[in-house]
């Protein structure tokens, strides 16, 4: 089905028309059209026959921009189908393993991924790639662009100066993210330092489009903020003077998000029932993710269904991966058999099975235009898979960071009251923790995503929740700076070396994952069970994964350590005592992973090499049992 083509604006226009050597700045305000604009443009730089789609590259700093862009594109003509479009981590990560493929890159962290990609894009990795160097780069949400990851971009585009073009679209009022510079001094100078460089760098021939009007708000309620976004481009570059603006438009915001109504509070029958039965979509958006663990976990116990939007580094692979590989013995299959493998799994994928075909190929293609089983298995097992195939459950009601919201848009939001901004007494803490500018962008983000109505809600009580910088994860805390009560629950902390019941507990593999396909879903209560008390020196017990009475996994290894790491309080003891119970997390999804090909035989699954796990979420409390119950265990064994 083909998407309308509704009518651009004049800016608009100027973006998709030019050609495809120009150097473009598009400055683009909050609902302004930029995606819609975006994707007229990788259209008409195709269907004009000025490049092929395999010659143009996409960057975008969240999979949910990817996936909207890559949706936009299928739902339009086919002449941009096949052009690149990756979040940078996922981008940095491709090139490297093409680049260096006998190097392990799995046990890096996405900031080294992103500086060892820069050094092999001086070192001429990207033109020695498959498809060569980049004739035109799209750089979607340059404002986001910080320390190493804007480090990467500069160096891309000034390698490829001479012969490529680019279109960088960016609104440095909506930059969310300066935070992950944790030096004060440098990421007051990263602030729309993106923005100064390449207006510098390109000077004599940047076209600058700015798109202004707003097509996402449809109410004058919905527009309050929007006003705000060209003060907050225009801070000054001193930290006094911007910060001094910052908390004035800070306050201001504030004044308008109290003048919105206040939605009720979530013990009101009525206000749960409005978020049950709502026609449209819901947003609750939150300072930080200790709000929306606290408010979901709220919701939970009220029995609203809704979603807690993940983190834009999340990957988890669709659980149909894992069907579609057990359900042939086949090195490869044409579309065609794709197509009707696809439609015999039990459940079905919700996407169109030649759309998956498509994002699949770009993985695990072959010369014939079919679809090699083993290189999606190993492009599972690597996290390579193309971003818009990561799942993202359906649902009404999503609870979530202004962070983790950016980009998205709801019929109706509900912002998180914000606090008072204080200046700190001491110029210390002032340099670490004091940020207005960072506030006011955050507020501004929020009470931008609504389309029809904002509301604003009470903040919850998080008085115990709390942060753990070290561990970069946060635990449910008490009265004593020391006590660990609780901890959230992260992608990877469930265990992916081999699948649940072949070791550790003993379970029928075979039963659970048809447990794991059929009987679990997004939201399920699950808790993790103490395997036994036999500590090592680095890490915690075992634990198992409890769902509806089974056990249907274990965690892994670096939530061990990190659990250890946690309740020693980060001085390396080994005396203190470990939760029998671990309660009140949630079943983000059921994902795929991939691994060896014996395990899977050994576990009487076949020889796909792939098999289900689920994925956790939500935040975690510990039940201090006083002795270790055998008779449970054998219980959820049988």
């Amino acid at each position: 089905m083909t998407e309308p083509r509704h009518a651009l604006t004049t800016a608009q226009q100027s973006v998709v028309d030019q050609p495809w050597d120009a150097r473009t700045l598009v400055t683009a305000g909050a609902g302004a059209g930029k995606t819609h604009t975006l994707v007229r443009r990788l259209e008409a730089l195709v269907a004009r026959q000025e490049l092929e789609a395999h010659e143009i590259l996409v960057l975008t700093f969240s999979r949910a921009a990817v996936r909207e862009l890559r949706e936009r594109i299928e739902n339009r003509a086919d002449a941009a189908r096949r052009v690149r479009a990756q979040t940078f981590d996922s981008w940095a990560t491709s090139l490297l393993r093409r680049a260096y493929p006998d190097r392990d890159w799995s046990g890096t962290t996405f900031d080294q991924r992103i500086k060892a990609a820069t050094e092999g894009i001086e070192m001429g990795a990207v033109e020695a790639g498959e498809f060569g160097a980049p004739a035109h780069v799209l750089i979607d949400e340059v404002q986001d662009l910080v320390g190493v990851r804007r480090e990467m971009v500069e160096v891309l585009l000034d390698r490829f100066q001479d012969q490529s073009g680019f279109t960088v679209v960016g609104d440095g009022a909506q930059a969310v993210y300066d935070f992950q510079v944790t030096d004060s001094d440098q990421r007051a100078r990263e602030t729309n330092y993106f923005f100064d460089w390449i207006r510098g760098s390109f000077a004599e021939d940047l076209v600058e489009i700015h798109l202004g009007d707003n097509f996402r708000a449809r109410t004058e309620r919905a527009r309050v903020a929007l006003p705000y976004g060209p003060r907050l481009r225009q801070l000054a570059a001193e930290r006094e003077p911007a910060e001094a603006q910052a908390e004035l438009i800070h306050r201001e915001l504030r004044l308008l998000l109290d003048e919105a109504p206040h939605f009720g509070t979530l013990d009101d029958v009525f206000v749960l029932d409005s978020l049950r039965y709502f026609d449209g979509t819901t947003a609750i958006l939150c300072r930080d993710n200790g709000q929306a663990l606290t408010l979901s976990q709220t919701l939970h116990e009220a029995g609203v269904d809704h979603r807690l939007q993940r983190s834009v580094r999340d990957r988890p692979a669709p659980a149909w991966i894992a069907g579609l590989l057990a359900s042939t013995d086949a090195a490869d299959v044409s579309e065609r058999r794709f197509t009707e493998l696809i439609a015999g799994l039990d459940p079905r994928p919700d996407l169109d099975a030649s759309v998956l075909a498509r994002a699949v190929r770009r993985v695990a293609g072959n010369r014939r235009g079919g679809i090699e089983l083993a290189a999606l298995r190993l492009a599972v097992a690597e996290g390579r898979l193309p971003d818009e195939l990561m799942p993202v459950e359906q649902t009404s009601l999503v609870v979530s960071s202004v962070h983790r919201a950016k980009g998205l848009e709801f019929d109706r939001v509900l912002v998180v009251e914000p606090v008072e901004l204080r200046r700190p007494k001491t110029v210390a803490k002032k340099r670490i923790d004091y940020d207005p500018a960072a506030e006011a962008r955050l507020l501004y983000v929020a009470m931008t995503r609504p389309r029809d109505d904002l509301y604003r809600l009470d903040r919850p009580n998080t008085w115990l929740v709390r942060k753990d910088r070290r561990l970069d994860r946060w635990y449910l805390g008490g009265s004593r700076s020391w006590a660990r009560n609780g901890i959230e629950a992260l992608g990877l902390d469930v265990c992916r070396a081999h699948p649940p019941g072949l070791r550790n507990f003993a379970a029928d593999p075979v039963e659970i994952q048809r447990h794991l396909a059929h009987e679990v879903r997004p939201g399920d209560a699950v808790e993790l069970s103490l395997l036994h008390r036999l500590p090592d020196v680095d890490q915690t017990p075992p634990y198992a994964i409890v769902h509806d009475g089974r056990r249907v996994g274990e965690v892994s290894e670096p939530f061990r350590h990190v659990l250890h790491l946690m309740l020693g309080r980060g001085g390396g003891r080994t005396d203190y005592n470990v939760p029998g119970r671990i309660t009140g997390l949630r079943l983000d999804c059921v994902e795929t992973v991939a691994g060896s090909h014996v395990a899977t035989e050994s576990a009487g699954l076949g020889g796909s090499g792939a098999w289900l796990v689920p994925r956790l979420s939500g935040l975690g409390r510990f039940d201090w049992c006083d002795s270790f119950d055998v008779s449970n265990t054998e219980r959820l064994s049988s």
